[in-house]
């Protein structure tokens, strides 16, 4: 999410009122939250239905999970390129095509490799649909209003799972999980492809004229710092750990015995919390400095992560410290967003920005799979999220030494 909000200070501020369809903000609020909740977070609730009726182990049923964020990331380069020139209309409706098209080809995968290629095809579909597309259509069209716009989506965004993750649970109580992803395929279809064919439609403005031409030496020097360094690697093990987090969730609660629906409950409450989070961030940045935010908070991440890991229950505790969880990762996304203009300004803000976040992206699509690949050797998901959360504890260290010192003319703490 990072380098969609590179696009945020080069952005427009001349669009104004005239070019700003309507349709679009309620539109992307609505198709965020279905394409969220049925590409990304019904996997993990029906992963463990998955491999009791294929046989298929959860590494290897994970890892197809993780090749379609990986082509995601991949697919994004190419695609906002289209985006820049043609905008959302065109891109965002065939991507809501392409996802129905790969949800269903994900339901009637008759074996494996069939299963990855459903998954590789959701990659490109989540690069087309997912917050990419949605945040450069805001900013181009929204202009000086892109901030409150881009909230306004994110936090409807968080609530995917809220609505999700117990619909799809409800969905499989009844029928298989073949048949529940035909079902939500049909809920995507019915939502995401006409709400983006029709409320996208309206003209897409010029480009605007980039304010800031100075491509000197001064990124290459913040890049190669100390603090720049150490940064990317706190973001790369918390990143990994968060994404892991959410994926091994409703496996975990189902190793202290939760019910599965009970289990998608606590994920889609830790969604509710991510949202609750995000609104809370804007007070936390006005009254702490960024390196000790940035330590407290991925900090704070390590100390829900290790207490999913030892606390055994009873359930309704368990589903309390995914809400606490949530409400941390809902301030970590923003705080990965601003982290380069918190120290080095924006006068660098896009390159910076994906330097910064190209390993943690990495992590994040290798986190379903590496997580349940760890499971087995670590003595089941306890134990998983007992290291997930020393790595969130190193990475909160190494943020103490990210002060940008180095650079002159730093915003830093």
């Amino acid at each position: 999410m990072t380098d969609l909000n590179t696009r945020l200070d080069g952005a427009a501020t001349g669009t104004g009122d005239r070019t700003r369809p309507r349709a679009v903000l309620p539109a992307l609020c609505l198709t965020q939250i279905t394409s969220w909740g049925i590409v990304y977070y019904a996997f993990p609730v029906l992963l463990s239905r998955i491999t009791a009726d294929t046989g298929w182990s959860t590494g290897a049923t994970t890892g197809a999970f993780s090749l379609a964020l990986l082509v995601s990331a991949a697919a994004g380069v190419p695609i906002g390129r289209i985006l820049d020139r043609r905008g959302p209309h065109l891109v965002m409706t065939a991507g809501s095509v392409l996802a129905v098209l790969a949800v269903l080809a994900v339901a009637a995968a008759p074996n494996l490799p069939a299963f990855y290629a459903a998954w590789a095809v959701a990659g490109t579909a989540m690069a087309a649909t997912f917050y990419h597309p949605a945040f450069a259509a805001l900013t181009r069209w929204w202009g000086p209003d892109r901030v409150r716009a881009l909230t306004i989506v994110t936090l409807a965004g968080g609530l995917a799972s809220t609505v999700f993750a117990p619909l799809t649970a409800a969905l499989s109580e009844h029928v298989d999980w073949r048949a529940t992803y035909v079902v939500l395929a049909g809920v995507l279809a019915v939502v995401t492809v006409p709400a983006h064919a029709v409320a996208l439609r309206a003209p897409w403005p010029p480009a605007p004229q980039p304010q800031d031409l100075d491509l000197s030496a001064g990124d290459n020097e913040t890049a190669r710092s100390r603090s720049f360094v150490l940064l990317a690697i706190a973001f790369t093990l918390s990143g990994f750990s968060m994404y892991a987090v959410v994926i091994g969730l409703v496996p975990l609660l189902e190793e202290r015995g939760a019910s599965p629906t009970a289990a998608a409950w606590a994920l889609g409450l830790g969604g509710a919390g991510q949202t609750l989070g995000r609104t809370l961030y804007a007070t936390l940045a006005t009254r702490t400095t960024v390196t000790t935010r940035t330590a407290a908070l991925i900090g704070l991440g390590g100390a829900t992560t290790v207490a999913l890991a030892l606390v055994p229950g009873p359930i309704p505790l368990l589903v309390l410290l995914s809400v606490l969880a949530g409400v941390v990762r809902g301030n970590l996304t923003l705080l990965q967003a601003t982290a380069v203009t918190d120290r080095w300004g924006t006068t660098h803000y896009g390159r910076l920005s994906a330097l910064l976040t190209a390993p943690a992206t990495i992590a994040a699509a290798l986190a379903p799979w590496a997580g349940a690949a760890l499971a087995g050797p670590l003595g089941g998901y306890g134990g998983l999220f007992l290291t997930l959360g020393g790595s969130s504890f190193a990475a909160a260290l190494l943020a103490t030494r990210t002060a940008a010192r180095e650079k002159a003319g730093s915003t830093g703490a």
